[in-house]
C-alpha cells in the first residue's frame, strides 16, 4: 500500500517533504473511492440480479425479502467492511485517524447488521402469517424477543467500540445493574412470559371473540404483542390491553362456539302462577286443533286414560288421577315448536325446561343452539323465536309475569281519579 501511494504521489509534481503531507489525504481519497465503487457494485449488479430473481419466482412469499428492503440493508455492510480493511493500510502513519474510521465503520456496521436482522424478522413473521397454524400459534411475542435482544446485544456492542473494551467484560460488568434492567424491562419480560403461556396453552389466537368485561374489551382478536393484545371492539373501537392480564384476569373465548355446530339459546319466559290450571275437555279440544301438537295431545289423553282407568281412579275430583295441564302442553308446544325449526340445531342440546317458581313467577326456559353463528342473524333468529313464544301465551290460557307499570296502578285508581278530576272541574 506504501508503494501505491508513492506512486501516485509520484505523479504529482511537488516536493517530496509535501508528499507526507498529502499521504493521508490521498490515502482518505483513495478509501473513499473505494468505498463508493464497492457500494454502486453491490446495488448495481448483486441487488439488482438478486432482487430480479426473487420477483422472478412463483412463490409470493420470496417477494417479502424484497418489499421488507432485506438485501438494501445488507449491501451497506459491504463498503464499511472495505473501508475497515482499507483504513490501516491506506494511512499506517496515522494510527488515531485510522482508528477512528475503523470504529466509525464497524459501528456503521453494527447498525446495518442489526437492521438487517430486525427486517428478517419481520419476514419471517410474514412468511409464518401465511400458514394456517399462525392463527393458534401467534408468535409475534417471541419475534419482539428476539428484536429486543438482537437490539440489547447492538446496544452493548457499540458502547463496547467506544470504550475499546471486549462486549464480554462489557456484559459482565452489567451485573451490578441487573436490578435496573429487571425494573426498566419489567413489562417486555412479564408479556413475554405471558406470550408463552398463551401460546403454549392456546387460550387465545389472532381472530378469536374474547370478551374482558373488566377492561370494556368484546370483539375480535387483531394482535398478540410482546406487551399488550390488541382487540377491535364490535362498535369499531380497539382496545389495547397488557398480555399479562389476559392471566390475570379471567376472560372468555367465544372460539369453541364459532367452531362448534351451533350458537347457544338460552333464555326464559316467566309465566304467572294465577295462570296456571288443569284442561277440561273444552281445552284440550281447543288445543289438539294446534298442528304442532295434535299428536301429542291425542297420545297424552289415551295415556293419562289408561292410567287412571287402570287404577280405578275417580277423575270426577280433579286431584285424584292425572291430568294435563295447561303450562305443560305450553312446554310441549314449544318444544315441538322449536323441533320444527329450521335453524334450531338438533343434534346439540336441546332442552325446554321449567325452572323453579319464584317471586317473577314460573320460569320455562329454552335451551337450544342456533345452527346460524353470526351475530346479527343469530339475534334476529332469536328475537323471531320468542316474539312467536310470546305471542302464543294467551293461547295456553296463560298469563306473562311482569312487575307492575304505571299504567297498571292507574288502572286500578282509575274511578278515584276521575272523581279528583271531575271534582277539580267542577271548581
Amino acid at each position: 500500500m506504501d508503494n501505491l501511494l508513492d506512486t501516485l504521489l509520484g505523479y504529482l509534481p511537488l516536493a517530496s517533504q509535501q508528499h507526507d503531507v498529502l499521504r493521508p489525504v490521498v490515502g482518505l481519497a483513495i478509501i473513499a473511492v473505494v468505498a463508493v465503487a464497492v457500494h454502486f457494485l453491490a446495488r448495481l449488479v448483486i441487488l439488482r440480479v438478486v432482487e430480479a430473481f426473487l420477483t422472478a419466482q412463483q412463490n409470493q412469499r420470496d417477494d417479502l425479502l424484497v418489499s421488507r428492503h432485506v438485501f438494501r440493508r445488507l449491501i451497506h455492510i459491504i463498503p464499511a467492511v472495505a473501508i475497515v480493511a482499507l483504513a490501516h493500510p491506506m494511512l499506517p502513519e496515522h494510527e488515531s485517524l485510522a482508528d477512528a474510521i475503523s470504529t466509525a465503520s464497524m459501528l456503521y456496521m453494527v447498525i446495518m447488521i442489526v437492521l438487517f436482522v430486525d427486517a428478517l424478522l419481520n419476514v419471517l413473521l410474514d412468511i409464518y402469517r401465511t400458514f394456517e397454524i399462525s392463527r393458534h400459534f401467534p408468535i409475534k411475542s417471541f419475534i419482539q424477543a428476539f428484536k429486543l435482544i438482537a437490539y440489547f446485544i447492538a446496544v452493548v456492542t457499540v458502547i463496547s467500540l467506544l470504550l475499546g473494551k471486549s462486549p464480554l467484560q462489557l456484559i459482565a460488568g452489567l451485573g451490578a445493574m441487573t436490578a435496573v434492567l429487571m425494573l426498566v424491562f419489567k413489562d417486555p419480560i412479564l408479556g413475554f412470559v405471558a406470550g408463552l403461556q398463551l401460546s403454549s396453552n392456546r387460550m387465545v389466537a389472532i381472530g378469536d371473540w374474547i370478551e374482558i368485561p373488566q377492561h370494556g374489551v368484546d370483539g375480535d382478536v387483531l394482535e398478540i404483542a410482546l406487551t399488550t393484545v390488541k382487540v377491535k371492539n364490535f362498535d369499531n373501537t380497539i382496545t389495547t390491553v397488557p398480555t399479562q392480564a389476559l392471566i390475570n384476569d379471567s376472560f372468555k373465548n367465544w372460539a369453541g362456539m364459532q367452531r362448534s355446530g351451533g350458537r347457544r339459546i338460552k333464555r326464559a319466559v316467566h309465566i304467572d302462577m294465577n295462570s296456571i290450571k288443569f284442561c277440561d275437555e273444552e281445552t284440550l279440544q281447543r288445543f289438539s286443533r294446534i298442528q304442532y301438537i295434535s299428536q301429542y295431545i291425542a297420545d297424552k289423553q289415551q295415556e293419562v286414560a289408561d292410567f287412571n282407568a287402570s287404577k280405578n281412579i275417580d277423575v270426577q275430583e280433579q286431584a285424584n288421577g292425572r291430568r294435563l295441564t295447561n303450562i305443560g302442553t305450553f312446554r310441549a308446544y314449544v318444544q315441538a315448536y322449536l323441533k320444527n325449526h329450521p335453524k334450531i340445531s338438533q343434534d346439540l342440546t336441546f332442552l325446554v325446561r321449567q325452572l323453579p317458581p319464584g317471586e317473577t313467577g314460573v320460569p320455562i326456559e329454552i335451551y337450544v343452539f342456533c345452527t346460524d353463528k353470526r351475530w346479527v342473524e343469530y339475534e334476529g333468529i332469536q328475537a323471531d323465536i320468542f316474539d312467536h313464544v310470546l305471542a302464543v301465551v294467551p293461547a295456553f290460557d296463560l298469563r306473562l309475569f311482569q312487575n307492575p307499570t304505571g299504567l297498571d296502578y292507574r288502572s286500578a285508581l282509575l274511578p278515584s281519579a276521575d272523581g279528583v278530576y271531575a271534582s277539580a272541574n267542577n271548581r
